[in-house]
């Protein structure tokens, strides 16, 4: 066990270029620190979390696998310490060490279980994905998209959402904390929603409660606040939109009612297979799509196309699952449920 913060760890590379496999659970973080650490990623990544939904574990805890494949518990111990302290308790240590003390014993558990099923391939597309996509902050105008209500902003709190999260951004970055630390997202989202007027104002900021910020901090919010209600629309940095026409919207529905079904019947996470930004994409034509491509056209994408090209048809099977069929094309007549005499 090394401590990074009493070595130099930029020489990991050399161990991150060769031909291992780098076996993590919820690897996402732990790659944007090794990249920024390190100046690399690992050749080849193996997320027993992301693994573990292709045999019907949906974004499962690491002891909640650890009890479903090895029969084993992973002690909770200080989950939610303070890791940044020195020197580590004993306590914490020993947890650091039963994070990982199965881990090789349990990828190679759930490798076996989705080797059976013939699915070990899509789960290692999955990681490789996961593996290649961009990971650490990205453009800070952007950032105000991670918000939970994002879409759902208009006017001005569009604005002010953007300049607030990208203000907390570069914050994050220069003083090399996690943004949710420089300010909450509750917090941004009702400085959105509301604009703060004063210091005194944003500091009963719902999300702020009990929180003392320096006063060079609350003038650097107030500056974005300003900013944000009077930003040009020009430079708003929109979300791609994942919407479709309203009169296709329910076709979106249906289709993902059916995605549902083939999860449930494949035994795998439903928002593994498909969101529903990936449907709309999909509607849409987009050729860039996630179901137009990998293991994802293979399960799911002909019978979406059959059902949007009007080929086939969604029925209840008598015991409430959806299935697929042939279009007959005639209509059943008056199926509105009225009776007549």
């Amino acid at each position: 066990m090394i401590d990074p913060q009493a070595v130099d760890i930029a020489p990991f590379a050399e161990v991150l270029a060769g031909p291992g496999v780098m076996i993590a659970h919820a690897a996402d973080q732990d790659l944007e620190v090794l990249e920024r650490a390190c100046g690399r990623l690992p050749s080849r990544l193996f997320d027993t979390q992301v693994a573990a939904g292709f045999a019907g574990q949906g974004s499962a805890s690491l002891a909640t696998l650890s009890r479903t494949f090895l029969g084993a518990d992973v002690p909770k111990g200080d989950r939610l310490t303070d890791w940044r302290r020195r020197p580590l308790t004993d306590s914490q240590l020993a947890y650091a060490a039963a994070d990982v003390e199965n881990l090789i014993q349990l990828a190679d558990a759930i490798s076996g279980e989705l080797r059976r099923d013939g699915r070990l391939a899509w789960a290692e597309e999955e990681c490789e994905m996961l593996r290649t996509r961009p990971h650490g902050p990205g453009d800070p105008s952007k950032a105000w998209w991670k918000l939970r209500d994002a879409r759902s902003l208009r006017g001005s709190a569009r604005g002010v959402a953007q300049e607030v999260a990208a203000w907390r951004e570069r914050r994050a970055q220069a003083t090399d904390h996690p943004v949710r630390t420089v300010l909450p997202d509750l917090a941004v989202t009702a400085i959105a929603h509301r604009p703060p007027a004063n210091a005194k104002a944003l500091s009963e900021v719902r999300g702020l409660e009990g929180r003392t910020l320096r006063q060079d901090v609350l003038a650097e919010i107030l500056d974005a606040i300003e900013r944000g209600k009077s930003l040009p629309a020009d430079r708003l940095a929109l979300p791609p939109a994942d919407d479709v026409p309203k009169e296709v919207r329910a076709s979106v529905s249906l289709l993902m009612a059916w995605i549902a079904q083939v999860a449930r019947d494949q035994r795998i996470d439903a928002t593994l297979v498909a969101t529903r930004g990936d449907v709309a994409a999909l509607v849409r034509g987009d050729p860039e799509g996630r179901l137009s491509r990998g293991w994802r056209r293979e399960m799911v994408a002909r019978g979406l196309r059959s059902l949007m090209a009007g080929e086939a048809s969604l029925a209840f099977d008598g015991g409430g699952r959806l299935v697929l069929e042939e279009r007959s094309g005639r209509p059943l007549g008056d199926a509105s449920g009225s009776d007549r005499a």
